[in-house]
C-alpha cells in the first residue's frame, strides 16, 4: 500500500509538469479568441475550486461513511443501485468527456499533418490503455493472490498434519480438522476477492486523476467567464458521482484509516490544485501550443482507455454477475436503470462542459 501511495505522489507530480511544456512556444490560433475578463474569471475559478472541492469530499466519503449507516452498507441493495449510478457517471466520462476531449487536441489544425494526421493516435493510445489496465489488472491480481496463498500454506499443512495424527484415534477429530481446512480455503477465496477490490481501487483512482488534473489546469488557465461559468457545476457534478464510485470501490477494499484518508484527500484535492495551478500560469500557458496539444491528447486518450475498461469490466461487469443481482428481478431492474440515468445525466452535461 506504502508503495502505491508513492507512485500516486511520483505520478502527480509528474503530471504537474504538463503546463511547462506549453511555456514559451510558439502556438496557432485555431479560431477567434473568446472573450476574456480575468478579475470576473478569477470569481469564478475561487468558486469553482471550492465547490468541486466539496463535491469531492462529499462524494468519497458517503460510501465510506456508509459502513456506519446500515442503509449504504455495501451488503445492502441501494449500495448497488448507487454504485450502477456511479459506473455510469464514470462509463459516460471516458466516452462523452475525455475521449472526445483527445480527439479534438490530436486533430488540432496545430499539429503537423505527419504524423497526427495520417494516424488515429486518440483511438490508438485508448485501445493500449485499455489493454495495459487489464494487463495490470490481471497480473497485480495474480501476484497478490500467490503471495497470499504462500503465506497461507504453512497453515494448511500443519492442518494436514494434525489430522492425519487424530484420524487414527478420535473421529469426531477428524471432522472438526476437515472443517478447519476447509475454513482454510473459504479464507483464501475471500483474501483473493479483498485483493481485487484493492486493485481495482487503485488503478480506478489514477485514471482518474490523469484527467482530473489536466480539466483543472485547463479551466484554472482559461481567461473567459464564458467559459468557465457552466464548468463549475457540471464538473461538481461530476466529481461527485466520480467520488461515489470510487468511494464504494474503497470501502469494498477495506483499506485502514490511513489509507483511506489518504486516497479521499487526493482524489478530493486533484482538480482543485490543477486550478490553482492553471491561474498560476495563466499568464504564460497557452493550450493551443502543438506540445500541450500532444500530451493533454495522450494524457486525456489514456484516461479514458483506463475509465472505460474499468466502467465496464471491473464495475458494472462484476456488480451486474454478482449473485445477489442475478437472484433478484427488482434489484436486476434498479441497477439497469440506475446505470443508464447516470450515463444519461453526465452525457447532458456535455451539452455545458
Amino acid at each position: 500500500m506504502e508503495n502505491f501511495n508513492k507512485f500516486y505522489l511520483t505520478f502527480f507530480c509528474l503530471i504537474l509538469l504538463l503546463p511547462s511544456l506549453a511555456l514559451g512556444e510558439c502556438t496557432c490560433d485555431a479560431g477567434e479568441e473568446e472573450e476574456s475578463n480575468k478579475s470576473e474569471a478569477l470569481k469564478y475559478k475561487a468558486a469553482a475550486i471550492a465547490s468541486i472541492l466539496f463535491a469531492g469530499f462529499l462524494g468519497v466519503g458517503l460510501p465510506i461513511l456508509g459502513k456506519s449507516i446500515p442503509a449504504l452498507s455495501p451488503e445492502k441493495n441501494i449500495f448497488f443501485i448507487i454504485k450502477a449510478f456511479a459506473a455510469g457517471v464514470i462509463l459516460s466520462t471516458g466516452f462523452i468527456h475525455v475521449l472526445p476531449d483527445a480527439f479534438e487536441s490530436l486533430t488540432s489544425p496545430c499539429l503537423d499533418e505527419n504524423p497526427w494526421g495520417k494516424f488515429p493516435f486518440t483511438g490508438f493510445v485508448a485501445m493500449v490503455s485499455a489493454i495495459g489496465t487489464l494487463m495490470v489488472d490481471c497480473l497485480a491480481n495474480s501476484y497478490f493472490s500467490r503471495l497470499h496463498l504462500n503465506k497461507a500454506q504453512p497453515e494448511e499443512n500443519i492442518g494436514d498434519e494434525e489430522k492425519a495424527a487424530v484420524e487414527s484415534h478420535e473421529g469426531h477429530v477428524h471432522v472438526h480438522t476437515h472443517a478447519t481446512h476447509g475454513h482454510s480455503h473459504g479464507s483464501i477465496d475471500s483474501s483473493s476477492q479483498l485483493i481485487r477490490h484493492r486493485v481495482i481501487t487503485q488503478v480506478l483512482e489514477l485514471g482518474i486523476v490523469v484527467h482530473s488534473v489536466i480539466i483543472g489546469i485547463s479551466l484554472g488557465a482559461s481567461k473567459s467567464p464564458k467559459t468557465i461559468r457552466p464548468l463549475v457545476a457540471a464538473l461538481s457534478f461530476h466529481q461527485f458521482f466520480e467520488g461515489m464510485g470510487l468511494g464504494g470501490c474503497i470501502t469494498q477494499a477495506k483499506f485502514k484509516s490511513k489509507a483511506i484518508v489518504i486516497m479521499g484527500l487526493f482524489f478530493s484535492l486533484t482538480t482543485p490544485v490543477g486550478i490553482g495551478i492553471g491561474i498560476g500560469i495563466s499568464n504564460v500557458y497557452n493550450e493551443s501550443s502543438p506540445n500541450a496539444l500532444i500530451v493533454e491528447g495522450i494524457f486525456n486518450a489514456a484516461s479514458a482507455g483506463i475509465l472505460i475498461y474499468m466502467a465496464l469490466v471491473d464495475l458494472l461487469a462484476a456488480d451486474f454477475m454478482h449473485p445477489k443481482v442475478q437472484s433478484n428481478g427488482r434489484l436486476q431492474f434498479g441497477v439497469n436503470v440506475s446505470l443508464l440515468l447516470g450515463a444519461g445525466c453526465m452525457s447532458l452535461i456535455a451539452k455545458w462542459a
